[in-house]
């Protein structure tokens, strides 16, 4: 699985990298913070997909909601 996952997140640095390159040459530096700002939506994507990714194939992310509600629900009684 994880040689699909670095795949995946080769492809999306490569097109930030592609969509930089091609906003800086339509306009030069105007668009620089525009790129910059993609890249960096790209960049959260890949994370944000990661961790999906992670969650999805462990029970983690139900154990730490778990935690949380009997928590909240020990304060609260």
């Amino acid at each position: 699985m994880l040689p699909i996952i670095v795949r995946l997140q080769v492809a999306v640095l490569l097109a930030g990298c592609a969509i930089e390159k091609h906003l800086s040459r339509l306009r030069g530096e105007q668009g620089q913070t525009s790129a910059e700002y993609a890249l960096v939506l790209l960049g959260a994507a890949t994370v944000a997909l990661l961790i999906a990714l992670w969650a999805k194939n462990t029970d983690a992310l139900a154990n730490l909601l778990d935690s949380i509600f009997d928590t909240i629900s020990g304060m609260v009684t």
